[in-house]
């Protein structure tokens, strides 16, 4: 009785250390980006960072078995992603250590039923939650955004999935319920739906949600079009 108390009491040590690393990297990462967002830091020293932590978040992180995703907007479907078939994605000369500064648009921005511009469904007069396309660790994000900033993302939210190696990106939030080291599920309602970010707060931008998705190449993240995964995205 007493070893299996000792192995009992070890093994809650291993948990709780291993959590506290997943956490404290997970912050590490969190105010890289803002250092990359902000310009305060080269480009060449980010990616030495971020190489270095992300192998360490690999050697942390828990991976669990790849599932297709869920649509990340709660209530939509694929059709209410912008463009025609995915079009409004372009990620031609995006770099992610250029931060706030690229010029590209690798993203679909999906729109949700909001005339008025008051952040809230026309048809149910509520939020609309944002949802984890999938299992993983928030790595980054921001709950804060003043009209006056020229962050573009406003409030964002970076996902880790291990299973698949990659991340997803959830911008221009009104809110967000999570934070950096945050083990999230597929289906989990991380922010709601807004207007923040330096163009998507302005009239002429409808209401909606931008989301990305990037492969990691060179431990660096580099993003792809995942329009077929939302089109084959459950929903909710």
């Amino acid at each position: 009785m007493k070893k299996i108390i000792l192995l009992l009491g070890v093994l809650c040590i291993s948990v709780v250390s291993k959590a506290q690393d997943v956490k404290t990297t997970c912050n590490n990462i969190n105010n890289l980006n803002t250092a990359i967002l902000n310009g305060s830091i080269k480009r060449r020293d980010a990616a030495v960072q971020f190489k270095t932590l992300i192998e360490q978040l690999k050697k942390t992180g828990d991976k669990t078995q790849p599932s297709g995703w869920l649509f990340p907007l709660k209530g939509y479907k694929s059709s209410a992603i912008g463009g025609t078939n995915g079009n409004g994605y372009s990620d031609k000369g995006y770099n992610f250590l250029d931060g706030n500064k690229h010029a590209a648009h690798p993203a679909h921005d999906i729109f949700i039923n909001d005339r008025n511009q008051d952040c809230l469904d026309d048809r149910t007069h509520q939020p609309v939650d944002v949802l984890a396309v999938d299992d993983g660790i928030v790595i980054a994000c921001a709950n804060e955004w003043e009209p006056v900033s020229n962050l573009r993302g406003g409030k964002f939210i970076w996902i880790y999935h291990p299973a698949q190696n990659i991340f997803t990106y959830y911008a221009h939030n009104q809110a967000i319920f999570v934070k950096p080291g945050d083990e999230v599920k597929q289906g989990q309602k991380i922010a709601v739906v807004g207007r923040t970010g330096y163009n998507a707060y302005k009239k002429r931008s409808p209401t909606h949600l931008h989301f990305s998705a990037f492969k990691l190449v060179d431990d660096l993240p580099v993003p792809y079009n995942p329009y077929l995964q939302l089109k084959k995205a459950k929903t909710l």
